[in-house]
Order: structure tokens, then C-alpha cells, then sequence
């Protein structure tokens, strides 16, 4: 029997994804309390949590997925320590940097292409997203960032689709998403409700539900809320407001260093 899929919380948007055959990554922060994430543009956050594994601790992966180059997504320590030879998917300018710094399989994709993992008759099927982390204007200061889709394949017939948001807001062109990948069986959703100088720059309780709404994945699992003081909105927020709007019983939160499965 094939095992169900699966992640493993870590801390911020790291997790460990189990998908079939497939091992993934998503988002490496690797730092610990008490030391200082580079936000861009003369700006850090300190961590407030710990990361439940360490990159020693890992297992095999088969790739990582980085939703955009900020210092809470992939930092010193993941610059450091991860293999320079695993396929790194992001976005096309976060993928030009990294193959500068010697990581030489990354590779930027740009919007809605697609990349595939095969083994055996399984194929695993990634593809970027839009996203937009920031509002207006400001969106063109900050690093492009991009969602991601995962779809398995067993025997050429889909079996698990996942969304994977990123950090972006819920904005009008997401609503492209639910059109073109209907039957989502579960999301990760970059929660927080991260504000800088007062303005907000991931989702928030609020915005979070409407993108449940939109989206309607099977499973909601939120990640990405607590780990550093620029992240304002608590888990607590979004969980009251998905309750409040008859959404509670399709949400499963998870713990720093938990494994949980992706189907309802």
C-alpha cells in the first residue's frame, strides 16, 4: 500500500513533504532562537522558536522548493549546509543567485512552468504559481515569490495535489489557481500576518480564510505564524476565523516537529 502523504512542521515555512515516493523541502530556515533572520533593505527579525530537525537530521531529499530568497526562508545556515547538488525549484531571480552561490542545480521558474520528478511509474509534477508579497508598489521592492503546486502521479492517473502557498497576499490574481487546478486535496498556508512599518505583507487571519474560501482544499494545514516578532497575526486568529465561517473541520494545525498527513 502506498503511503499516505505526509509532512513534518520544522519551524516558519519549513516543513518535510512525503508525497509517494518523494521526499521534498519547502522553505529552509535553519537558524535558531535568539538569532537574526536578514529580511532585505537593512532590515532582520530575531527568532523567537528553535527549528525542530537540523539539516544533519534530514532525510534523503529529492528536492527543495523555495518560495523566494528571504532570510526566514533560506538562510545562512541552509547556505551552508544544504547539498549543492539537489534541485533547488524557485522563482527565476532567487535561481539565478543561487547558482551563483554554487548551488548548481537550482532552477527559477517562472510562472505556471512546470517541472516533473520520475521514479518508477510515479511522477511528481511542480509547478509555479503566482504570488505577490507585498502591496502595490511595494510588491516591486521585494523579492519575486511564487506558490507552488504538487501533483502525484501513479501509473498516469493523479492520486494527490497540493498547494503550497507562499508568502504572498490573497489577491485578485490567485482566483487563476482554483480556475485552472480544481480538486485541491490539501494547502499549506503561509499564515502570519507579517507587518513591517505597519504594513502587511503575508496573510493574516482574514486573508487567510478567504483563500481557504477560494481555494477550498480538502485540508488547510497552517504554517509560517509564530517564529519571529515581524509575524503579527496568531495561529489562534486564523483558527477563530475559519470556525466563525464553517471551515474548522477542514483545518489541521500542526506542531513544531509533528508529522501529520495530508488527506483529510
Amino acid at each position: 500500500m502506498t503511503q499516505r502523504p505526509e509532512v513534518t512542521f520544522v519551524g516558519t515555512a519549513t516543513t518535510v513533504l512525503r508525497i509517494g515516493g518523494f521526499t521534498l523541502l519547502t522553505d529552509p530556515n535553519f537558524l535558531h532562537r535568539g538569532q537574526r533572520a536578514y529580511l532585505g533593505r537593512g532590515l532582520w527579525s530575531r527568532r523567537r522558536t528553535d527549528p525542530a530537525l537540523e539539516i544533519a537530521q534530514l532525510p534523503q531529499l529529492d528536492a527543495v522548493i523555495l518560495s523566494h530568497l528571504h532570510g526566514d526562508h533560506f538562510d545562512r545556515v541552509a547556505r551552508r549546509e544544504l547539498d549543492r547538488e539537489v534541485p533547488i525549484l524557485t522563482t527565476p531571480a532567487a535561481g539565478r543567485k543561487l547558482r551563483r552561490w554554487g548551488f548548481r542545480a537550482a532552477e527559477g521558474l517562472p510562472t505556471w512552468r512546470t517541472h516533473e520528478l520520475r521514479r518508477g511509474d510515479e511522477t511528481l509534477r511542480l509547478t509555479a504559481l503566482p504570488g505577490k508579497h507585498g502591496p502595490g508598489a511595494l510588491d516591486l521592492v521585494l523579492p519575486d515569490v511564487m506558490g507552488t503546486m504538487i501533483d502525484l502521479e501513479q501509473g498516469g492517473v493523479r492520486s494527490f495535489r497540493l498547494y503550497v502557498t507562499g508568502d504572498t497576499l490573497n489577491k485578485p490574481l490567485l482566483a487563476e489557481i482554483p480556475r485552472r487546478y480544481p480538486d485541491i486535496d490539501a494547502m499549506l498556508i503561509h499564515l502570519g500576518g507579517t507587518r513591517i512599518a505597519g504594513i502587511l505583507l503575508t496573510m493574516d487571519a482574514r486573508q487567510g480564510a478567504d483563500l481557504t474560501e477560494l481555494i477550498r482544499p480538502r485540508l488547510t494545514v497552517p504554517i509560517h505564524y509564530d517564529d519571529y516578532p515581524v509575524f503579527r497575526s496568531p495561529l489562534a486568529d486564523f483558527l477563530a476565523e475559519a470556525r466563525r465561517r464553517g471551515l474548522g473541520d477542514r483545518i489541521r494545525p500542526v506542531h513544531r516537529g509533528e508529522t501529520v498527513p495530508l488527506t483529510p
